[in-house]
């Protein structure tokens, strides 16, 4: 019975021997030598064992083939800022070669026109096309900033807008706004800010004074103070200080006034006297605030001392009233030169004594020297005491702004590293920087800034000029051109049309066309 498997076996491996590949090529190697070989080979029988190796080659080979048929497979596309894969698709891991998956653009994107929404795993296993199929939503322009800036570079999805007011105005609202998506599109998430003006508060009152009122204080608000008058048969009131200040800005760009305000207050000074001198101009008998008063001394005499006084708002006279002293042999007083100073300068000076007389900017003596020494000679005499004469002075460096003024570190003339502050006049917008440093040279840094006329100014003398327009054309077409007539058609197609015109000169015309 054991006989009857071993038989069914081996008839087996003869079977799987008989039509293996591996024991046709065999025979056909061997030939008919084969059979002559002995015992335990006959024509359909294999070595003993080769058959299970046969059958081991078999199975790795196919195992072989599978790995590298498993090998041949695209892996998930990279992740895209654009676009995702569709949902059939994006659950999947593996991707066999000539796989097409199919993209929609994310929010926020559209597609790009003529461009697919479809990439294919290639047989060098990359995904094709590369290039973008999605473009970023623009949003529209946010618009025009009346009194101020509008800051973007891009309207696409995720780019920002900001806003600046121009000097004098701040804004209301936020100074950025986003590109964001919005209902399956794109729009900003804020709304277009606007600048207001820069508020004061009402500015100070004064004692025996007052200002004119306005509705409301902004920048570039001026008030100008003036003094009560007095009762009947008192002093009058002086106004001291700065009689007019305006709305400007702080550091911090708050509304403030540009200094404090005048004051208005009785000021007296005493009748000044000079003895051996007399008074040239400013005779009184009162004297207030800022009130001058020009000495001479009489003949034989020299002054010591300035000879034009001013009332000071402490009721003294400034500089001090000056004396006048008697000519003596040994003695100078201060010589006298318009348009320069006197190094040292004193009220009087010992006969053989020198002092240097030295001109003033752009002025020189008539050799053209900025300085000379000059010595007493007693009895109040100088030896070649000469004036200055000065050139016309060319203010190359002071900047031209029209339609604005300065209103800081304004001089007459800079140097270098001097800097002002500058603002335009109510109704013009000031373009480029407001303060700006002297480099020499009648150059500025940065630039001048110039002022233009306001875009609402410009809007309404637009508006203005369209209306007179019109009004002018609807004035010339019904003087001129206004017209009345009849057309008629005859029973043999003759057509006749007769016109009226009326003409400015009140003149009738009447025209036959056929």
């Amino acid at each position: 019975m054991a006989a009857a498997p071993s038989r069914r076996a081996a008839g087996t491996a003869q079977g799987a021997c008989a039509a293996s590949p591996a024991l046709r090529l065999l025979r056909q190697r061997r030939g008919a030598g084969a059979a002559a070989m002995g015992t335990g080979m006959g024509s359909g029988t294999c070595p003993p064992g080769l058959g299970m190796l046969l059958v081991v080659v078999v199975v790795v080979v196919v195992v072989l083939l599978g790995e590298a048929r498993a090998e041949e497979v695209c892996s998930p596309p990279e992740r895209l800022q654009y676009a995702e894969l569709t949902e059939s698709f994006s659950t999947m891991q593996s991707f066999p070669v000539g796989t097409t998956v199919t993209y929609v653009c994310r929010p926020g994107y559209m597609k790009i026109p003529g461009k697919s929404l479809d990439r294919t795993c290639g047989k060098d296993l990359r995904w094709s096309p590369t290039e973008e199929f999605c473009t970023a939503r623009k949003c529209r322009h946010p618009g025009e900033l009346e009194n101020g800036i509008v800051h973007v570079t891009d309207l696409t999805f995720g780019s920002q807008a900001n806003f600046s007011c121009h000097t004098g105005f701040r804004i209301h609202g936020s100074s950025e706004i986003t590109c964001v998506v919005k209902n399956k599109a794109v729009d900003w998430d804020g709304v277009l800010p606007f600048c207001e003006r820069v508020p004061c508060e009402p500015p100070p009152s004064i004692a025996n004074g007052y200002y004119t009122e306005v509705p409301e204080y902004v920048y570039q608000t001026t008030v100008t103070y003036r003094c009560n008058d007095a009762p009947r048969g008192e002093d009058p009131y002086s106004l001291v200080g700065t009689p007019s200040i305006f709305c400007t800005l702080d550091g911090d760009l708050n509304g403030v006034w540009s200094g404090p305000p005048p004051q208005c207050k009785v000021v007296k000074c005493e009748n000044p006297k000079v003895p051996n001198g007399k008074k040239v101009s400013g005779f009184g008998p009162l004297y207030s605030y800022q009130h001058s008063v020009t000495f001479e001394c009489d003949p034989g005499y020299f002054m010591i001392g300035q000879d034009v006084i001013t009332c000071q708002e402490d009721n003294t006279w400034h500089p001090p009233q000056p004396t006048c002293e008697k000519v003596t042999e040994d003695r100078c007083g201060a010589p006298k030169i318009s348009h320069g100073q006197v190094i040292p300068l004193q009220s009087e000076y010992k006969q053989g004594e020198s002092v240097q007389l030295r001109c003033n900017l752009h002025c020189a003596f008539p050799d053209g020297a900025e300085e000379i020494t000059v010595t007493c000679e007693g009895q109040n005499t100088w030896s070649s005491v000469q004036n200055c004469a000065c050139k016309p002075v060319h203010h190359d460096s002071s900047p031209v702004i029209s339609h604005g003024r300065v209103i800081y570190g304004q001089k007459p003339e800079y140097a270098e590293g001097d800097s002002i502050t500058i603002e335009c006049y109510a109704g013009y917008t000031l373009h480029g920087a407001d303060r700006i440093v002297y480099m020499g040279e009648g150059k500025w840094n940065p630039e001048v800034p110039t002022c233009h006329l306001s875009a609402y100014v410009i809007a309404i003398i637009c508006v203005i000029t369209v209306v007179l327009v019109s009004l002018a054309a609807f004035w010339v077409y019904k003087k001129c051109f206004s017209q009345e007539g009849s057309y008629t058609v005859d029973e043999n197609c003759k057509e006749t049309c007769i016109l009226k015109t009326n003409v400015p000169a009140e003149m009738e015309e009447t025209a036959q066309m056929t």
